[in-house]
């Protein structure tokens, strides 16, 4: 089993990735196209994320609206909307087993370390999960991106 400070910076940083995905799963910016015109540098630019999107023009204005329908989306944002939710869950889970097993808690008693050693590797495995739950769908809109000029 790790020493306490391994654990510790562990569960600080894997709370530090579950803030960040949960900021990254709210964000507007999955995908973020540029309308250019032929005089204006830019004249829209539209960013989508999974729960909303928002439309920004040169003159400062920016407007977001959220989806009307789940059923209206393309099949790519509502998996893409299920594995990030899924995701978070799954480390917010991990998380809690983690601090459960940790050393330096006792809420299974000092006296049972290879539960918490149980713990802490199943903690490990749903964070695997988790992040590769969270990375399919980020790769796969990473892979469909281009970039298109005249």
């Amino acid at each position: 089993m790790a020493s306490t400070g391994l654990q510790l910076m562990g569960l600080v940083l894997a709370l530090l990735g579950w803030v960040c995905g949960a900021l990254v799963c709210a964000a507007p910016l999955w995908r973020v196209s540029a309308f250019v015109g032929g005089e204006i540098v830019i004249a829209q630019v539209l960013w989508e994320g999974l729960w909303m999107n928002c439309l920004s023009q040169t003159t400062g204005q920016i407007q977001c609206k959220t989806y009307d329908s789940t059923l209206a989306l393309p099949m790519f944002t509502q998996a893409a909307r299920s594995l990030a939710v899924l995701s978070l869950l799954l480390c917010l889970l991990a998380i809690i087993l983690g601090v459960s097993g940790a050393k330096c808690t006792h809420c299974m008693g000092d006296n049972n370390q290879d539960s918490k050693a149980r713990l802490e590797r199943i903690a490990g495995v749903l964070f695997i999960v988790a992040g590769l739950a969270y990375l399919i769908p980020i790769s796969t809109l990473a892979a469909g991106q281009r970039v298109e000029t005249d």
